[in-house]
């Protein structure tokens, strides 16, 4: 069966058009100050001081090294099972039992199958061993 995707909810379409709308280029000028600063790819205006990148050390949310045991590693594995089980489209009641009685239809059929192919080979065998 195919997997049932959920629309987008309008406003998030409608934030994302416009977000891409805005983004300044190279090339646009900023409207307060005609002809004297260019506005850069990254909104900042061109010949404006950066701040240097913090060391990573003091950096606000920096991650603490991670416990290299056994223990440690397991616990972060599952942290990221439930991370990843949130994204998880589950199927709904109906779904799930109208695949159920597919596979269990088609796990019938294919026995039967097997079984006449079976049956008619080893009388085949039979025959041919008189």
């Amino acid at each position: 069966m195919g997997r049932i995707q959920r629309k987008k909810p309008a406003m998030a379409k409608k934030k994302k058009k416009q977000s891409a709308e805005r983004k300044p280029t190279d090339q646009l000028w900023a409207a307060g100050n005609r002809g004297t600063k260019k506005i850069t790819s990254n909104g900042s205006a061109a010949g404006e001081n950066k701040k240097k990148p913090m060391p990573a050390s003091k950096k606000q949310g920096a991650t603490v090294k991670p416990n290299d045991g056994i223990l440690g590693k397991s616990l972060q594995f599952l942290r990221e099972v439930k991370v990843e089980l949130k994204k998880v489209t589950w199927p709904s009641r109906k779904q799930t039992i109208g695949s159920t009685v597919v596979v269990i239809v088609l796990v019938m059929l294919i026995s039967l199958f097997l079984g006449v192919v079976d049956m008619g080979l080893s009388n085949l065998i039979r025959i041919a061993l008189r």
